[in-house]
């Protein structure tokens, strides 16, 4: 390892702790330092150059160091770093809370900022179930989500989530929810489409609905696509009927748009393709380019109304986090808005989305490889021990681990999730990096699946 790298790196070890890491696993896996990026591109402290594929954790949409980001950023810095934003305003927060409230599906009509994904579905959370409890029905206290589902790691997030690897430990500190059997597609039998496969798996949701909508204050989901879960994806169908289900038993959805959100599945927001309006809507990660934390929850006014009365009637949603609003954070995604607003970037996107099937066409017919799926601008590739019976490789093997040492050595940042490959790339991805991607993972694969 080259001295700079190496010196930065035992700094770090003496001082931090990683997050979501066993950071034994440093013993033998070295960091990676990073001093600088440009577009699609991050670079070490010796000046070797590394392909991002994950978007630096799916936020980066536009490229590292965006010149019109950087401009409104240092703009935005000599006028106004921070200020409270109960009882203050200031333009930045006004007009993004304008412009989400024009671009997100039809209805949602006020914004509640806090400062990252987890937070945002504890808001959404809190405030459905204290609009019931303002309207006078406080015993709907129960929420129902998906199989495989992640909303965050807050307790509240955690509760509503369905990945053991980061729920398990915390089970005793959670408030109990309802867990029903998702539509991912990967699960769906040989000659069902994805949207037959969603019909079906739709009649868990309605009998726990029929059962807890009494109970119940709201359904959360990430539409089309749950990340953390292996980047598991599935139909349109789903959220079709869901929001007909929700409305008709009187439970709130909460669209979960954290990741999905800003063109990652090929709208502006993966609810579009249903064609639905959520109850609340959770944004994060791409909001701000990948700069700054910042989130926001967007509702409709019947909700907002029902927290809107004279004070000594206790009915204000009290909720705060110190940098709420951060006019820096608003001027980032004031930015990437304008970029969306200016360019073509949805069309532009489904280009590179051909672009990378193209590219993981080869995966298809690997072996190990039991699925490649993609939406949008997200394509994975689930490894598999016997292809013919789907069945997984034993966790314990972390046969990912092999294609992320193989990615760094070819100069690409890829991540797996378990033995699931994913691309997730900044949306300025050229073609031949694109190609690079598919050649990397194709390699990675076949080294990570030969018999230990």
């Amino acid at each position: 390892m080259h001295e700079r790298n190496a010196a930065l790196i035992q700094r770090d070890l003496n001082v931090l702790w990683h997050p979501c890491t066993q950071m034994k696993d440093h013993e033998q896996i070295p960091l990676l330092p990073v001093e600088q990026g440009r577009g699609a591109w991050l670079k070490d402290l010796e000046g070797r150059w590394y392909l991002d594929a994950v978007s630096s954790w799916w936020v980066n949409l536009f490229g590292h160091c965006n010149p019109q980001i950087n401009a409104r950023i240092k703009e935005q810095v000599d006028q106004l770093e921070h200020v409270i934003l109960a009882g203050c305003s200031h333009e930045p927060a006004v007009e993004l809370a304008e412009r989400l409230v024009s671009i997100t599906p039809q209805g949602l009509t006020r914004c509640f900022y806090t400062d990252n994904g987890s937070s945002a579905v504890e808001v959404a959370l809190k405030m459905s179930h204290h609009y019931w409890r303002n309207i006078g029905k406080p015993h709907k206290t129960k929420y129902i989500s998906l199989a495989n589902s992640y909303h965050g790691e807050t307790l509240g997030a955690l509760a509503v989530g369905d990945v053991a690897l980061f729920k398990s430990t915390y089970e005793p500190l959670l408030m109990e929810s309802i867990t029903v059997p998702g539509p991912d597609s990967f699960h769906r039998d040989e000659g069902v489409s994805w949207a037959e496969h969603a019909e079906q798996m739709f009649v868990h949701m309605e009998a726990a609905l029929e059962n807890h909508a009494e109970e119940c204050a709201a359904v959360i989901v990430e539409p089309l696509l749950q990340c953390a879960g292996g980047m598991r994806m599935y139909h349109p169908r789903y959220l079709e009927l869901l929001r007909e289900a929700c409305d008709r038993h009187g439970v709130h959805l909460i669209a979960d748009e954290i990741a999905t959100g800003f063109g990652r599945t090929g709208t502006m927001f993966a609810c579009e393709q249903a064609n639905i309006s959520p109850d609340f809507i959770c944004l994060s990660k791409g909001l701000t380019g990948g700069y700054l934390p910042l989130a926001a929850v967007l509702m409709g006014e019947d909700i907002y109304a029902a927290f809107y009365d004279d004070f000594t009637k206790l009915t204000a949603f009290l909720h705060s986090h110190s940098y709420t609003g951060n006019p820096i954070a608003c001027a980032a995604a004031l930015a990437t808005l304008d970029i969306f607003a200016n360019d073509d970037v949805i069309g532009q996107n489904r280009q590179t989305a051909e672009l990378m099937a193209e590219a993981a066409q080869p995966l298809i017919d690997h072996p190990h490889v039991g699925e490649v799926r993609q939406v949008g601008m997200v394509l994975a590739a689930e490894m598999v021990k016997d292809k013919a019976h789907m069945t997984p490789f034993p966790w314990q093997e972390r046969r990912g681990l092999h294609i992320f040492r193989h990615a760094l050595e070819r100069g690409v940042l890829m991540r797996p999730l378990g033995h699931t490959v994913y691309w997730m790339p900044p949306y300025v991805i050229s073609p031949d990096e694109v190609a690079l991607l598919g050649e990397v993972a194709a390699e990675g694969i076949d080294k990570a699946t030969r018999n230990p």
